[in-house]
């Protein structure tokens, strides 16, 4: 009987060296692809890929479907004309490209992530629209979800107005027109990630590698 084995490695996305803070999508993470293919590599085990909750974690994240904004890739941001490369790279990231800083992550990702959404909102992508039909089963209750957060200092939700904890129908109407720019932003988020996702991945089995996890 033929004994077919193959093997792989695990990483964390996060864990790969990126000058922006943390490990991304994009340029840092192909590279790596290939040197698992020219390894002899079939297999790239995955940390989870949903937004950190507190603490900075995975495991506490406030959501099961939604990506992770930080591991977007800026570099594929500025080719796509989202944003201008000195909007980003020359803000203080870290001293270390090999470690996450995730202070600096805190204070500056959003705010660069809003210059590009900006700019996509702007050109008004039916790909934008289609992609929030696709996944509005669970996008339009986290983009309304972040925007609250947001709007009330990142304390947690038990500690939100007793009308929103709630889900009253009227609060909820009255939070979603006031809040309606926070909730396409962090609808575009999504669209940002999962656009550079589809493309990494189709990379990745493109080189004969799976990913797991």
């Amino acid at each position: 009987m033929e004994d077919h084995r193959s093997s792989g490695i695990l990483l964390a996305v996060s864990s790969l060296p990126g000058p922006y803070g943390i490990g991304s999508l994009g340029g840092p993470a192909r590279r790596f692809v290939d040197f698992l293919a020219e390894a002899g590599q079939h297999y790239w085990q995955i940390l989870p890929l949903v937004p950190p909750g507190d603490g900075s974690s995975p495991y506490m994240s406030p959501s099961a479907f939604a990506g992770n904004p930080y591991l977007i890739d800026l570099d594929e941001l500025e080719q796509q004309g989202l944003l201008e490369r000195e909007e980003y790279a020359s803000l203080p990231w870290g001293d270390d490209p090999e470690r996450v800083d995730y202070q600096a992550l805190y204070r500056l990702r959003l705010p660069v992530l809003r210059r590009a959404c900006d700019r996509l909102l702007s050109r008004s992508p039916a790909a934008f629209d289609r992609f929030c039909l696709l996944h509005q089963a669970w996008l339009d209750d986290y983009a309304l979800f972040m925007a609250l957060k947001e709007q009330y200092g990142g304390a947690p939700w038990l500690e939100w107005p007793e009308d929103i904890r709630l889900r009253r129908p009227r609060a909820m109407a009255r939070a979603k027109k006031e809040l309606e720019d926070d909730i396409r932003f962090w609808q575009g988020v999504q669209y940002l990630f999962f656009g550079q996702w589809q493309e990494f991945k189709s990379y990745v089995n493109g080189k004969g590698i799976s990913i797991v996890g």
